[in-house]
């Protein structure tokens, strides 16, 4: 079955992916040349992935690190540009490493083009990644 088109339905879908830990599923939703941006990443850790195979190695160890449970406070709001929303949300589940809870409360504006992510701006806390067993990405904090 072909992920959905619009952009609330395919970033719903997105989000049913990352709780499957299917991750490779998750990239397939990015355009080649999407990019996904973090504009509170702490020190060490990337700001801005450009292209579908940075996002992917970004992404590669998430389950690893973070078990997702549930989404919940999902609210999805459409902005003037149709392929545009932003999107408030909070992430909940488990360190893997230390067993710790995971709450995270996420703010994203999301553009879709042709069924597929173009650009991602992520406002996660982090303050958040201070966590022992946060750090999925390999950054050199």
């Amino acid at each position: 079955m072909p992920a959905p088109t619009s952009p609330a339905d395919l970033f719903r879908h997105s989000l049913r992916l990352l709780l499957d830990k299917d991750i490779p599923a998750w990239v397939a939703l990015w355009a080649e040349d999407g990019v996904m941006e973090f504009p509170f990443a702490p020190d060490g850790w990337p700001r801005r992935l450009e292209g579908k195979e940075a996002v992917a190695a970004y992404m590669r160890h998430y389950p690893d690190h973070i078990d997702l449970h549930d989404f919940p406070e999902l609210r999805i709001h459409q902005t003037t540009d149709p392929q545009t929303i932003v999107i408030e949300m909070r992430g909940v589940g488990r360190l893997v490493e230390s067993d710790a809870p995971f709450d995270m409360t996420y703010i994203a504006v999301v553009t879709v083009r042709d069924g597929h992510f173009t650009s991602y701006r992520d406002y996660w806390n982090p303050l958040a990644v201070q966590e022992p067993g946060a750090d999925f990405t390999g950054s050199s904090r």
